[in-house]
């Protein structure tokens, strides 16, 4: 019994002073095989997601099954009016909706991002109505999606319920691939342009990586989704509300670190992933 006691007080020891490691506001780590919890930070608190709303706009996307080599224009309705935030993408670009998609995901493009949403199957409505009912299927019980870029501070979510997110973007290979590429040219309106992975630890030979999407708004913080491997197991790592790019590395790194040492105790916990 004095065992079973001193044994928790250690592991909530442990588990307190990761925590204080950690800087990101909220974060979780979940051992994807088994469902244990291997690092939680205030992982049920509901905060702005930023562009990691992108995730949910891609699955909504391909779930409709639209012809991806559909050419669809950038308009001034995809112009960001509300934190009026720079593109690359200019308007009058004829792009194809995977495309879109891939700048969507991989440079978190916002103007992208709205573009795919406009262009759903019975427009903006419709959409809003899938990403609705995509949650609702998913168990996101504390998720709340208003539009399809992130910009919006009323896209809110849980640390927990983007671990279950995440899980099921990696469902689709096409995600998967496009969160995993570093960089890649893309021909707009005759000019071949250079796009780059807003998250700088694809491409690093010390991380395998299977799932990517960033985030950052004022509200939200540096935000970021992954799917991992390491020692031999796969894992999903969410951080929310970093200070900034540097620290949010330094957080992933460590949990990262958390994640290959062989002898870690988990913390007891269970997430239900499906």
């Amino acid at each position: 019994m004095i065992r079973s006691i001193l044994l928790a007080v250690a592991i909530t020891a442990v588990s307190s002073a990761s925590a204080t490691t950690v800087g990101s506001k909220h974060a979780i780590v979940i051992d994807e095989s088994s469902g244990k919890v291997v690092f939680e930070k205030n992982a049920t608190d509901i905060v702005p997601i930023a562009s990691l709303t992108k995730l949910m706009t891609a699955m909504v996307v391909l779930d409709a099954k639209p012809d991806m080599h559909e050419r669809i224009t950038v308009l001034e309705d995809d112009v960001d009016t509300l934190k009026f935030s720079s593109s690359r993408v200019p308007v009058g670009a004829v792009l194809s909706r995977h495309e879109l998609l891939e700048l969507a995901l991989m440079s978190s493009d916002n103007r992208a991002a709205h573009a795919l949403a406009r262009s759903y199957p019975g427009g903006m409505e419709h959409f809003k109505l899938a990403v609705r009912s995509k949650a609702h299927m998913l168990n996101l019980r504390r998720t709340n999606i208003e539009e399809p870029t992130g910009l919006s501070p009323y896209n809110t979510s849980t640390a927990s319920d983007l671990a279950k997110l995440a899980l099921a973007a990696s469902k689709y290979p096409e995600i998967e691939r496009i969160t995993t590429v570093s960089n890649d040219l893309i021909d707009v309106n005759g000019s071949m342009r250079q796009y780059h992975n807003t998250n700088k630890l694809v491409g690093d030979k010390n991380w395998a990586i299977s799932l990517s999407k960033t985030g950052y708004t004022q509200e939200a913080g540096r935000c970021i989704i992954m799917r991992v491997r390491a020692a031999g197991r796969d894992a999903i790592m969410v951080l929310l509300n970093a200070r900034g790019s540097s620290s949010r590395t330094a957080d992933a790194n460590y949990l990262h670190r958390l994640l290959t040492k062989e002898h870690h105790q988990p913390v007891m916990a269970r997430l239900n992933l499906k």
